[in-house]
């Protein structure tokens, strides 16, 4: 295990959440509304990774927005006249629904003006994430509450220092899609060292099939590393290759970040990014959801039934 240093055992207490990108992929809706607020039954999609970030004790969260993207702030802001519709009628269980999302944590906001790439929203918090480590989530990847995936980051960070990558293992035909690390195995069964991050490599030039999924833990050294990354794939600037930097070792761009690690994750993880699995995590999050599944579950089985 990797000495630590002083950085590696400072508190973790921010959470940075991109939100700002278009959601073309959800066309013709997010036209109008933001991707992040989809819901998931009945809940906007973001408010899950808000509540991920607060259950891991990160209480501080700085979402990086953009236009559009106001509704998000209403959402988690109190809304006085609704409450005091809700309070005149006495419906007290939605005057807790309403409250949940407002009190959840500090939110801050920061506008991301142009759409240069997840690494460059990830740069628009330097000012307020300053120098210590943070918690970066992104809302497309949704990890069930029941796996504390974030937790066992902070806790890998404490030990090595450094940045923290999720690491989840799919099939060989789905590197293609991600970022993918080579790893070396360390002492600790689900902790690997990273050597290398290769950016959606083909199936047959891939090291391994251990992709990066959308949570991380970053030295405060990545921003350093992140002012001077060019443009990378589609004309972005890329977290994936900041984090390469640090990986491999090349210090000339920053102080030493202390190296990247990997957490491998085995658990429950939900794909809102695209359409069709957007559309597999609402049937996964109602068929557990303990007040709509003896219902839905029934139904579900009898119109599969009738295809």
């Amino acid at each position: 295990m990797a000495e630590q240093t002083a950085t590696a055992k400072e508190e973790i207490t921010k959470a940075v959440i991109p939100a700002a990108g278009l959601g073309t992929r959800f066309l013709p809706v997010t036209k109008a509304t933001p991707k992040e607020m989809l819901p998931v039954v009945d809940t906007p999609a973001i408010q899950y990774v808000v509540e991920e970030a607060v259950s891991a004790g990160l209480h501080d969260v700085l979402m990086i927005t953009g236009r559009g993207k106001g509704s998000i702030e209403n959402y988690f802001d109190r809304n006085r006249e609704l409450e005091d519709v809700l309070e005149a009628k006495g419906d007290e269980e939605g005057l807790r629904l309403i409250r949940a999302s407002s009190e959840l944590a500090d939110m801050y906001y920061v506008r991301q003006g142009a759409p240069k790439g997840l690494g460059h929203a990830v740069l628009c918090a330097a000012e307020h994430v300053g120098d210590a480590p943070f918690a970066v989530l992104l809302g497309d990847d949704l990890i069930d509450a029941r796996d504390p995936l974030l937790r066992r980051m902070i806790e890998v960070r404490r030990q090595y220092g450094g940045s923290i990558v999720a690491l989840m293992e799919v099939d060989p035909d789905q590197v293609s899609a991600y970022g993918v690390a080579v790893i070396k195995p360390t002492e600790e069964e689900d902790v690997v060292a990273v050597t290398d991050l290769v950016e959606k490599p083909a199936k047959e030039e891939a090291p391994s099939n251990w992709i990066v999924i959308g949570r991380y833990v970053c030295d405060p050294a990545i921003f350093d590393v992140l002012r001077d990354t060019p443009p990378g794939r589609g004309g972005e600037i890329q977290l994936t290759d900041a984090l390469r930097t640090l990986a491999s070792g090349d210090r000339s761009a920053a102080r030493d970040g202390g190296g990247v690690h990997g957490v491998l994750f085995r658990g429950r993880r939900y794909d809102t990014g695209n359409k069709l699995d957007y559309l597999r995590t609402q049937i996964q999050y109602a068929c557990d959801r303990p007040d709509i599944a003896p219902e839905f579950v029934p139904w579900l089985r009898s119109y599969l039934d009738t295809l």
